[in-house]
C-alpha cells in the first residue's frame, strides 16, 4: 500500500510510511461509485484515508432529503472522530462517487504516543491536527452559504468561494449539478431555474462544469 500521497503523511518517507502503517493496523478495502464507505457508529476507532477516487460526506435527514457536507478527493482524510461528531445515530455517511481506494487504520495508534519517540509518528500526528483545521475552515465556509437566504445568494457565495480559492474568476465545480443542489441544499430544479437566469442576467457563463463569475 502506497499512501504517501495522502495529506496524512506529508514528510514521511516511503520506508517509515510502510512500517507505519503496520504499526497502525492498516488494511486497503475498494469501493465502487454509489457504494456507502462508512457509516457513522462504524468502526469507531478507525479513519480512512482516500488513496484515489473521490467521495462525499452526507448528513441524511428524516424526510429522505440529503445534504453534502463535505466532498472528499484522493488523499483525503475521513473517519468517526474526524468527521462524524454529533452524528452518532445512523445520520451520516461516507458515499462513493467515483471506484476508490481507501486505507483504513486503528485512530487510537496514530495518536497514542510512540515508544520510539519516532519524528515521523510526531509528523503524521501534527499532519492530522492540519487536516482537522481545514476541516474546521471548510465547515465555517459551508455555513456561510448555508446562511444565505435565497439560492441565487447561495450559489453566488460559493462561486465566490470558489473563486478565492483558485484564484481566478474561472473554476471548476468539485462535484455535479446534483451535488451541488445537495450542497447548497435547494431543489436541483429550482436550482437549474436559477442558474439559467443567472446566465441570462450576464452574471456567470458555464462550460460543461466550469463556470465564470462575469
Amino acid at each position: 500500500m502506497d499512501c504517501r500521497d495522502s495529506a496524512l503523511f506529508t514528510g514521511v518517507d516511503e520506508a517509515s510510511c510502510e512500517n507505519m502503517l503496520r504499526c497502525f493496523s492498516a488494511y486497503e478495502q475498494r469501493f465502487s461509485a454509489g457504494q456507502t464507505i462508512l457509516t457513522c457508529g462504524q468502526q469507531q476507532d478507525m479513519i480512512g484515508v482516500l488513496l484515489s477516487g473521490s467521495a462525499a460526506l452526507l448528513r441524511l435527514h428524516a424526510d429522505g432529503n440529503r445534504t453534502v457536507l463535505e466532498s472528499m478527493d484522493e488523499g483525503s482524510v475521513f473517519g468517526e472522530e474526524l468527521a462524524f461528531t454529533g452524528f452518532r445515530d445512523g445520520s451520516a455517511l461516507i458515499e462513493c462517487r467515483e471506484d476508490c481506494r481507501v486505507i483504513f487504520m486503528r485512530y487510537d495508534q496514530i495518536t497514542k504516543r510512540c515508544e520510539n519517540a519516532c519524528a515521523c509518528h510526531s509528523q503524521v500526528v501534527t499532519n492530522l491536527f492540519q487536516l482537522l483545521s481545514k476541516k474546521s475552515l471548510h465547515l465555517s465556509r459551508r455555513i456561510e452559504v448555508l446562511a444565505c437566504r435565497s439560492i441565487r445568494e447561495k450559489l453566488l457565495c460559493f462561486f465566490e468561494q470558489l473563486a478565492d480559492e483558485h484564484g481566478s474568476r474561472t473554476f471548476p465545480l468539485p462535484f455535479s449539478l446534483s451535488m451541488l443542489a445537495d450542497y447548497i441544499s435547494a431543489d436541483r430544479s429550482a436550482m437549474m431555474r436559477e442558474m439559467r437566469k443567472m446566465r441570462e442576467e450576464d452574471l456567470i457563463s458555464t462550460e460543461g462544469r466550469s463556470v465564470t463569475l462575469l
